[in-house]
């Protein structure tokens, strides 16, 4: 029998965490009949794990980018993230290539599953049971195996307010404290909120939905209540934080209401507001308290088809930017625009280099939106998040029974599922070298044999890769295939970094104005916006994006303050070297040997008709150190003189 109060942690953790823990440890003993010391890892089949996600398909599409924009924020911090189904089952991962083997040995990978029943008290099992934020740190672990993680995770509901799925963040490092963990686990539970609110709109894309909050710039965040509605004017479902804000005791008590009897709205002023685009935001007061809400009407949305991203309501539309918009006043990003543009239908495979963040998925996609199969498929396949076993099976499919725990029916492997459209192979850097020879089979004879199949099927299909590594460097180590680089490698397009970008200070308030989704304008304090400006943003636009949609959140009177931003953004505020912007390099050049640069650099422009390609053959450069060049010194490439 295990002794319920020598388990450590009850000695160290007070209060509701220590209580928690305790029953936690307790239904491992009495309910479960748990040996600490004789748990086992639990991994579902092939097949098994595939009817798992099948129940969730939509649900993990549209956690995956709001997961990806989460590991930004953590990068470097030696955490994974996890996305399970109501059972504790692990549907999809999300973790640093370094760390893969860690978090496999640790059984935190597809298909593992993590029930409070299988592994005793654990981050994401408990948070089943108690549905509820939770952090199990360390020996907080009912299992002595576990002891060692660390985990923080919170549940997602649908929208009729059930278990749906858990988010969870776990280390495989036990260090710090419990304490320590609170910044994780409120990171993790914004997360999972954001993704209800996506699985909220989603489930009810064909009613319109009701958005408000006691502050106007807050209607279209993370806090607003949801409301939808049906033809007669009627509540058909509402969210949590709908309920807390009308004071009713859950959401069931608001469903079957008319939208009169809320609020001071008739239906005639819910349709004119419907038809505005969204973007007006009007005052409204409850009924029966008499108190001031702020509301925008969504018009229904239809169904959202995209294989992959989530929809924030705060980033406005849910319409995918162009090329155009992509490029910005950015020159290297103009000329990544321009070369697109020239190759995107002539059968040319793109490759895309870029740090993390600076979307090399979007791009892919506007590529594609631009090229002649716009109508056909986009399949984004990640290289480095499916393991190593399934990855073969998830690209080139398999006939029924090809192998022990394969499904009935077969699959259609991504390669099937793109052929018409566009593949898309993120980090292509990381797919194993005994599939890379298949992977080069199958492009340059156009076919593919499924596993466990004799007869080829023919593919039709354009091919985006895209890595954050040198693969040349990769070729050079033998961990990437040469002949398969060159095949890839008909053009490299290198997406210009935050740091790195002309229009820097556009981008950002183009950032701004997208989270702030048309509410009422927010006014930024002088040294909050130095700080953004000056950051050096290594998780790039993306983590901008949830830098800014966090501070926005936080605010208060409608402003945007330097408290609201994260401490390490703090340093950045005193700086005066504003990166440079068009027009502002010339104005006050530096030094004379500066200015030297920059007169020959436009000579150079200019004998070439402002032909960037050339002008760099002239100076003997790259064009990418040419541009480089006239981002430094504020040279338009579209200039004629």
């Amino acid at each position: 029998m295990v002794d319920l109060a020598a388990h450590p942690s009850t000695a160290t953790v007070h209060g509701d965490s220590a209580d928690l823990v305790a029953g936690s440890w307790n239904r491992c003993i009495r309910d479960y009949g748990l040996d600490p010391s004789r748990i086992e890892l639990d991994v579902l089949s092939r097949s098994q794990l595939s009817a798992h996600r099948d129940e969730l398909a939509e649900v993990v599409s549209l956690a995956r980018g709001e997961m990806d924009d989460l590991a930004a924020q953590i990068a470097g911090a030696g955490y994974a993230l996890m996305l399970t189904d109501a059972q504790g089952v692990i549907l999809y991962n999300r973790v640093e290539a370094r760390l893969r083997e860690n978090f496999r040995a640790a059984g935190l990978w597809d298909g593992a599953n993590w029930s409070e029943w299988r592994q005793g008290t654990n981050g994401i099992g408990t948070c089943i049971v108690e549905q509820r934020p939770v952090v199990i740190h360390c020996a907080d672990h009912f299992a002595v195996r576990h002891t060692g993680l660390s985990c923080s995770a919170a549940p997602i509901r649908n929208a009729a307010g059930e278990l749906l799925a858990v988010l969870d963040a776990s280390s495989v490092q036990c260090e710090g404290t419990r304490a320590g963990q609170m910044h994780t686990v409120a990171l993790v539970s914004m997360s999972a909120r954001l993704i209800e609110k996506s699985v909220f709109l989603n489930a009810h894309r064909d009613s319109r939905v009701l958005r408000f909050h006691g502050r106007p710039e807050f209607v279209g965040l993370i806090h607003d209540g949801l409301l939808a509605i049906d033809d007669n004017d009627r509540i058909i479902a509402a969210d949590d934080n709908a309920a807390l804000q009308l004071g009713a005791q859950g959401r069931r008590e608001l469903i079957g209401q008319s939208i009169e009897q809320v609020f001071d709205i008739v239906g005639t002023g819910l349709k004119a507001a419907c038809g505005d685009g969204m973007q007006t935001v009007w005052p409204v007061h409850e009924r029966a308290r008499g108190r001031r809400y702020h509301a925008r009407l969504c018009a229904p949305s239809g169904r959202r088809t995209e294989s992959r991203g989530l929809y924030i309501p705060a980033r406005g539309s849910d319409r995918r930017p162009g090329l155009d918009e992509l490029a910005g006043a950015d020159p290297v990003m103009g000329e990544n625009v321009r070369c697109a543009k020239r190759v995107v239908d002539r059968r040319i495979a793109i490759m895309l280099r870029g740090e993390t963040g600076t979307g090399k998925e979007v791009f892919a996609r506007a590529i594609h939106a631009a090229s002649a199969r716009a109508r056909a498929p986009f399949v984004a396949v990640n290289c480095a998040a499916i393991p190593e076993t399934l990855i073969e099976a998830e690209l080139f499919g398999y006939k029924p029974g090809a192998f022990t725990g394969a499904s009935r029916e077969g699959m259609r492997g991504k390669l099937l599922q793109a052929s018409g459209g566009t593949l898309f192979l993120d980090e292509i850097g990381d797919m194993p070298l005994a599939l890379q020879t298949r992977l080069l089979r199958v492009l340059e004879e156009r076919e593919v044999v499924p596993l466990g199949g004799d007869t080829p099927i023919a593919l039709d299909l354009n091919v985006i890769c895209a890595t954050h590594a040198d693969l040349g460097e990769r070729v050079a180590a033998g961990d990437f295939r040469a002949d398969l680089y060159y095949r890839l490698d008909g053009i490299t397009l290198t997406l210009a970094s935050v740091r790195e970008r002309a229009d820097r200070e556009a981008l950002l308030r183009s950032v701004i104005a997208a989270e702030q989704e048309g509410g009422s304008a927010v006014c930024i304090a002088e040294d909050a916006m130095a700080a953004l400006l000056h950051y050096d943003w290594p998780g790039n636009i993306r983590q901008m994006r949830n830098v800014v949609r966090t501070a926005l959140a936080l605010c208060e009177d409608g402003c945007l303050r330097l408290s609201d931003l994260p401490h390490e953004l703090a340093g950045y505020a005193a700086r005066s070297d504003a990166p440079a912007h068009a027009g502002a390099a010339h104005a006050a050049a530096p030094n004379p040997l500066a200015s030297a640069e920059r007169n020959a650099l436009i000579a150079a422009l200019e004998n070439n008709g402002w032909n960037v390609t050339r002008a760099a053959l002239q100076l003997e450069t790259s064009r990418n150190t040419l541009y480089r060049k006239m981002k430094k010194h504020a040279i338009e490439p579209s200039r004629m003189r």
